[in-house]
């Protein structure tokens, strides 16, 4: 035993150290390469989609490392301790040419998860529609897409599953609102108080770099039952839009009471012959 470690055991440490520290400086050395890289590839872009698409490859890339450098140490040690790992590596190949029959769907995952990596469909940190699942990436790798949704449940998607991902916050955001006001409302005077209550949200210190275009009045969107809607558009930077629209609603809603201007609820008029009776 004492002969075997001496002449193994070392050889078995040294092996594991190697693997250890090569792990180390990949560790180190990803982060660096990839910020240099995306940034260098995405020159022009917002510097938080650039982010985003840094920490996303860092952590694929990483997690793909640690796999390939663990499955070499474990060749290199089972070689070592005398194993014959030829039989066992063809054993491996017809193994897995049985399996990959059965494994299509995993396939389909990887190859699917590859071109989402590639063309930067989405992201760590985006908040994305897949299928009937609206939520936040919190994780993502070439097999499966993780999201949380808004009640914080957690959602595992394969990527073969894919078809059409909805990205709500690529590279920028959008205010799209409506404002519901009453038919007796002057509309001109209703424009102005909302592009006035817009423009001054987007000069104050803290909306101003939340905001990349100021939210403005785009038309009279719709004649509904009870009023008129008022569309309001205006991009923002990322994951900021919810939070900004929200803002907006409770200025507008309190300039509307200072103007005597009404929001409308729900109600009906009802005539009769002689006269009118509004409920």
């Amino acid at each position: 035993m004492a002969e075997w470690l001496r002449l193994h055991g070392v050889r078995v440490i040294i092996v594991i150290a190697v693997g250890v520290i090569i792990y180390l400086i990949f560790q180190y050395l990803v982060p660096r390469f990839l910020k240099r890289t995306v940034g260098t590839r995405m020159k022009g872009k917002p510097r938080a989609e650039i982010t985003k698409r840094t920490r996303t490859l860092v952590r694929v890339i990483r997690n793909t490392i640690s796999i390939l450098i663990g499955i070499v140490i474990l060749f290199t040690i089972l070689a070592e301790l005398g194993i014959n790992i030829g039989p066992a590596l063809a054993s491996l190949g017809v193994f897995g040419i049985a399996v990959g029959f059965g494994a299509q769907s995993l396939i389909k995952d990887l190859i699917n998860g590859l071109f989402i990596l590639m063309e930067n469909q989405f992201g760590i940190g985006d908040v994305v529609k897949i299928g009937d699942v609206y939520g936040l990436v919190e994780e993502i790798n070439l097999r499966r897409t993780i999201l949380r949704d808004l009640d914080g449940v957690v959602h595992y998607i394969p990527n073969g599953e894919i078809i059409i991902a909805s990205n709500y916050t690529k590279e920028y955001s959008r205010v799209n609102m409506n404002i519901t006001v009453s038919y007796e409302a002057d509309l001109d005077q209703v424009i102005k108080v909302v592009n006035g209550v817009c423009s001054k949200l987007s000069k104050e210190r803290a909306w101003q770099d939340k905001i990349i275009k100021t939210p403005q009045v785009l038309r009279i969107d719709n004649f509904g039952d009870s009023g008129i809607d008022i569309k309001i558009l205006g991009d923002t930077t990322p994951l900021t839009q919810w939070e900004i629209m929200g803002e907006l609603r409770k200025r507008i809603k309190k300039e509307f009471d200072e103007q005597g201007i009404e929001i409308p609820y729900p109600h009906m008029k009802v005539y009769f012959a002689g006269g009118r009776f509004e409920k």
